[in-house]
């Protein structure tokens, strides 16, 4: 019995070796990564901008992670047809590419529902190239409904007006979230075949999760297996979801050795608060963005963000050369360049009020940055100068409306009606860039 306790024993201590040794190394790989990821490029003078005259000669609109909320794929495609039936310079949608979790676990009563509403609102002319994500992968026959139910390959190839489109949905390997060796050897063919007749134009590569370490939200909601695969050629152009992070916030592009797009939600959105993922403030339920992307016939690409709520336009990318590296503007690097620390106009003022539920709302002026103000550092002290309250709290620069206030929940019973208090509030931007910290005297409405 000793004998077998002592075996097991070293077998246990052999076996957290190897763990801690692997996570271990896991850190180190991170480190390196994020720190190339942050020093890569050069900084520009300016941001690219899209000339007045570029003509696209291809225009594809890419949504995901709907979630079995189909009213907003309708809208989707419905408000992506409308927007561009009559584009003067260049008419019509030449594709849909949907990057996967339209489902929630993968039931086929949730293929059937979301098949029937793209089928009924994407026009019979127009492809419509269909990627699943790791909610369709928790059912293991998820390849028989996807046939069944699609009539297409897991994973394809398109080409459209010169230009190739790879749509990569993978395998299910030992976890939803990672792909077998063999799936990948598909998609590592399929980008050498692309690059061999792409003739300077760029590669459009859609799956579900980001590679890993590149856009917001791909250190956690990311695969490090895709990054070794798309590394190797720079004219790819790479859209994905999976994290809920949004679109509009300035670090979903990213260029490094290739450029990647994350491309938000069309459900609810997740944001980190001070790298604490899972963080869900107001206004998450709201998400509802859009991926246009178009390229002429010299190859220049061309990314917009659009949200459907409010029928906006958030962001305008431009790359003229996707097989030169070192034009790559969408660095991290530069993209910081480019950021600025946020400021709150001199005017700011603070008030204190109860919501419908009796909770108490700190509602402020924003601050404003060239990109985004991301979060704000929220403290509370009372007239006697003690600390009550204090919280970082995720802005709501996601949702595109005329409110120019920051609105934050305190809970319903850190104030008292009609008592005095003191708000200090500093801004932090998308960059880790920090307004000056103001103070805002109020009080609690009665």
């Amino acid at each position: 019995m000793k004998k077998a306790l002592k075996t097991t024993g070293k077998v246990l201590a052999w076996f957290f070796g190897l763990l801690f040794g692997f996570l271990a190394l896991l850190c180190v790989v991170t480190l390196i990564w994020g720190h190339m990821q942050h020093i890569r490029g050069s900084v520009t003078e300016n941001l690219p901008v899209t000339p007045a005259d570029f003509t696209p000669a291809i225009r594809i609109v890419t949504f995901n992670d709907s979630h079995n909320q189909n009213d907003r794929v309708a809208d989707a495609i419905d408000t992506s047809y409308a927007l561009f039936d009559g584009d003067p310079v260049y008419a019509g949608v030449d594709a849909f590419v949907y990057n996967g979790d339209f489902s929630s676990v993968g039931f086929e009563g949730d293929y059937e529902a979301f098949a029937e509403t793209y089928k009924a609102h994407v026009r019979p002319e127009t492809p419509f190239i269909n990627v699943i994500g790791n909610h369709e992968f928790k059912q293991s026959y998820y390849e028989e409904l996807f046939r069944k139910h699609f009539n297409q390959e897991l994973d394809t190839v398109t080409e459209i007006n010169g230009f190739t489109l790879v749509g990569f949905s993978g395998r299910r390997s030992l976890t939803e979230w990672t792909f077998t060796p063999g799936s990948l050897k598909w998609l590592s063919d399929a980008l050498r075949q692309a690059e061999q007749t792409a003739g300077g134009k760029p590669v459009f590569v859609f799956q579900h999760p980001h590679p890993w370490g590149t856009v917001y939200g791909s250190t956690v909601w990311g695969d490090p297996q895709l990054n070794v695969i798309f590394g190797r050629y720079s004219n790819i152009v790479d859209f994905s979801g999976h994290s809920h992070f949004p679109m509009s916030d300035p670090r979903s592009i990213n260029q490094s050795l290739y450029t990647a797009v994350g491309c938000g939600a069309t459900r609810t959105f997740e944001l980190d608060n001070n790298g604490i993922v899972g963080q869900h403030p107001d206004g998450y339920d709201l998400a509802a963005e859009i991926c246009v992307v178009e390229a002429d016939a010299n190859g220049a690409v061309r990314i917009r963000g659009y949200d459907l709520n409010s029928d906006t336009y958030f962001c305008d990318y431009f790359i003229e050369n996707v097989n030169d590296r070192s034009t790559f503007a969408y660095t991290y690097k530069n993209m910081k360049a480019h950021d600025s620390a946020p400021v709150f106009a001199a005017d700011t003022k603070a008030a204190a009020f109860r919501n419908e539920e009796g909770e108490w709302v700190i509602s402020f002026n924003e601050a404003h940055s060239d990109f985004i103000v991301h979060e704000y550092k929220v403290t509370i002290k009372d007239a006697d100068g003690k600390k009550i309250f204090s919280k970082n709290f995720i802005d709501d620069y996601f949702v595109f409306d005329e409110d120019d206030t920051a609105d934050f929940r305190i809970g319903a019973d850190t104030l008292t009606p009609g008592e005095s208090y003191t708000l200090s509030v500093r801004a932090e931007s998308a960059y880790h860039l920090y307004s000056d910290t103001i103070t805002l005297p109020f009080t609690a409405e009665q």
